[in-house]
């Protein structure tokens, strides 16, 4: 005989009025009237899908571009520390910086965001910096998913995912098919770890956390304005986003046949610590972090300087560290 148990949804653990609240709170703050691409969206939060005008005149050949990432175990410290507001932007980089690598532009994003216990001062938190990393890419944040899941997150841990959709003229795509034998490679600075290796990470610094929490939980970097203005005003080969993997990421631009010569550059002093505690080699730590280069740009040498001038212009520092052979 089965014990009757008199409850609802939100004694086991799903408070469905806080997240109609969630979706109410960001719909209706005043950021939004800031996202990019407004005259395109038909509907948006709120709706059971999101529409948004397709036309694209100025292309021969316009193709959509779509890419998905997440953060990984950087919000397990984010959790800890209670230290949200940059993964929101971690989560928009990961995601654009994949999509310009492409040539494309960014267009609109959705997230997903799970949780043990769905805490509306902290998800607002979250969303707010997903919502202006989106402002800052030039990308429209047209809808998410906020799922409360006790019992396989506990308590404050939490996950997120997200999901962009860009554009590019299929005439216009960077990649292996424009990447020539003496090609030039630059490296452009990270703002720090950005979203890859924390679990590494996590136990090289945990008995002086404290110390270093900060700075393990600088947001990415975005790139978006950066590799437009490449396009612009450079002859733009490739382009190669340095995440998991490191410098092994390069030759996935490179055509059949090709590869490069690398040029040792100066690593940031985070990075250097890692490797005097792990003893990793300067090999190991190339193809596990990115080392202080969060994009990677190949073109002609006759266009380095422009790049140069670019990259500054853009507030990013820039290294020498290749070429194509």
């Amino acid at each position: 005989m089965f014990l009757e148990v008199v409850m609802d949804y939100k004694s086991s653990g799903v408070d469905i009025e806080a997240g109609d609240a969630l979706v109410d709170w960001l719909a209706e703050t005043e950021n939004q009237k800031q996202m990019p691409h407004r005259e395109r969206i038909v509907s948006g939060i709120g709706g059971f899908a999101s529409l948004f005008r397709a036309s694209f005149p100025e292309m021969k050949k316009p193709c959509l571009v779509t890419c998905t990432d997440g953060v990984g175990t950087k919000v397990k410290l984010a959790a800890q520390y209670q230290k949200l507001q940059g993964i929101g932007q971690d989560l928009v980089a990961m995601c654009v910086n994949d999509l310009i690598c492409t040539g494309g532009e960014p267009l609109m994003f959705l997230d997903y965001y799970a949780t043990g216990q769905l805490r509306l001062d902290e998800a607002k938190v979250f969303l707010a910096s997903v919502r202006q990393a989106c402002i800052d890419s030039d990308c429209a944040l047209v809808g998410g998913e906020t799922a409360e899941m006790p019992g396989v997150y506990h308590d404050r841990d939490f996950d997120c995912a997200g999901f962009a959709v860009g554009i590019v003229d299929e005439e216009k795509t960077l990649g292996p098919k424009l990447v020539q034998k003496g090609d030039r490679v630059l490296g452009i600075s990270s703002s720090g770890f950005h979203s890859n290796g924390y679990s590494l990470l996590r136990q090289v610094f945990a008995q002086d956390m404290d110390q270093w929490v900060d700075r393990l939980l600088t947001p990415t970097a975005l790139y978006v304005h950066l590799a437009r203005e490449l396009r612009k005003n450079t002859e733009l080969h490739a382009l190669a986003h340095i995440t998991g993997g490191g410098v092994e990421n390069i030759p996935r631009v490179l055509p059949p046949g090709m590869t490069w010569k690398m040029k040792a550059w100066a690593w940031p002093e985070a990075f250097l610590e890692v490797q005097k505690r792990t003893k990793m080699s300067d090999e190991k730590m190339l193809v596990t972090l990115n080392c202080g280069i969060g994009l990677v740009a190949i073109l002609p040498g006759k266009d380095l300087d422009a790049a140069k001038t670019v990259i500054s212009g853009q507030g990013f520092e820039f290294f020498e560290i290749g070429e194509i052979q």
